[in-house]
């Protein structure tokens, strides 16, 4: 009897366990990382220190920009130094193509930036102690 239990408790041993943990999501070519909540509502670019051949974050990087597209359009930048920048009215509606999805319960982390999706939104800090929340209901930045 416990051999046939330890037989069947063996077959169980290479089925991965869905966890909520650290997502690795590639980055592009000029290092950039974009990334979307499940939902689609809402969706980053990470943009490494020193830029890309065509976007220079305006302190030179790194930078974090999170869009949310319902139930208004709004953008949250976050840069290295100093808190996030909400801004209400970007006059931009690129946000959320279909790009790597941040499962609810999973946490992002690059440069010095980490953000954590759940259900109730995105939070993404920087090592400096500022950052922001995002969701469809709310945003704030600090």
């Amino acid at each position: 009897m416990l051999a046939r239990t330890a037989a069947i408790l063996s077959l169980f041993a290479f089925v991965p366990l869905a966890h909520a943990g650290e997502q690795s999501i590639p980055a592009s070519a000029e290092g950039q990382i974009e990334l979307n909540t499940p939902s689609g509502n809402i969706g980053c670019i990470y943009t490494p220190k020193g830029g890309t051949g065509t976007y220079k974050p305006r302190d030179g990087g790194p930078e974090l920009s999170c869009s949310r597209v319902e139930p208004s359009y709004l953008t949250i930048i976050l840069g290295p130094k100093g808190p996030a920048t909400l801004i209400k009215n970007p006059g931009e509606q690129g946000c959320c193509s279909d790009v790597n999805k941040l499962g609810y319960g999973n946490s992002w982390s690059a440069g010095p930036f980490s953000c954590q999706s759940s259900t109730k939104g995105l939070t993404c800090t920087a090592t400096n102690g500022h950052g922001f929340f995002i969701s469809k209901a709310k945003a704030t930045a600090k």
